[in-house]
């Protein structure tokens, strides 16, 4: 099944306990109730950014990296290049490319993730954003096979994605669970924000496809990112540079980030 599991947790909070004496108690007692407060938002969670992998978070497509593997990236290249146009409808054309993907051994996915490239600029925005209380999501048509390794080496908090079915170490060339569909994609960007404790107007998106535009729109800042002409339409904010750090003060500007 696809699932959505923080890649990390932040541990429990844990409040002081002072014992003293006479006139000392109340002044100790506000004492603690401002640390504990000031410790409160230290750790409070600020912001939400999520993006899309797939020519955002990464310069490759994912299921074309794959098909390259099994010979039929012709086959495969097309349709996801459609897909992310809006042209075709994402369910059926994902199910298809998949199917094509039939017979490849599980171990193709460390052997395609060392073929992949972090988008420029892409860890100093989630380094940025972290030191500034935000947390980081992923929502991608991809699979969690490779984006659970991107996930682990970018520091990146949260993640959805799709999971292949393997029977024998190899690929059945088919999808478990449900598909992540663009209203998916927006659901989760509103379910994250909830668990962080955050209103959508504290949260960003960024994404370069069709599928990417109801959360871009939904987000308090909404980047189209090095897109495809129907979202970048669709976006309020676009980036046509292949820097993902070019974010950062559009989202310090809207979000009012000064520290």
């Amino acid at each position: 099944m696809n699932s959505t599991t923080p890649a990390h947790s932040d541990p429990d909070q844990h409040s002081t306990s002072l014992h003293t004496k006479g006139s000392d108690i109340g002044e100790s007692q506000n004492n603690a109730v401002s640390r504990n407060n000031a410790q409160l938002q230290n750790n409070a969670v600020r912001g939400l950014i999520v993006m899309d992998i797939d020519a955002t978070v990464i310069d490759e497509e994912v299921i074309d990296q794959l098909a390259m593997v099994a010979g039929v990236e012709d086959q495969v290249a097309p349709i996801t290049a459609q897909a992310m146009r809006g042209e075709l409808d994402f369910e059926q054309a994902l199910r298809h490319r998949v199917s094509l993907l039939r017979g490849l051994p599980s171990s193709v996915f460390a052997q395609v993730y060392r073929t992949l490239h972090p988008t420029h600029g892409v860890r100093e925005l989630i380094e940025t954003a972290h030191q500034h209380g935000f947390k980081v999501g992923v929502v991608s048509g991809g699979f969690h096979e490779v984006a659970d390794m991107l996930v682990r080496d970018l520091h990146i908090d949260y993640c959805l994605a799709h999971r292949l079915e393997i029977a024998n170490g190899v690929l059945t060339g088919n999808v478990e669970g449900d598909i992540v569909t663009k209203t998916r994609k927006q659901q989760m960007l509103s379910t994250w924000a909830q668990e962080c404790g955050l209103s959508m107007d504290r949260t960003v998106a960024i994404g370069d496809g069709a599928n990417d535009i109801p959360m871009i729109l939904s987000a308090g800042v909404g980047i189209a990112f090095c897109a495809k002409p129907k979202t970048r339409a669709s976006a309020p904010f676009a980036i046509d540079t292949r820097d993902l750090m070019l974010a950062w003060p559009i989202i310090a500007q809207k979000l009012h980030i000064t520290n």
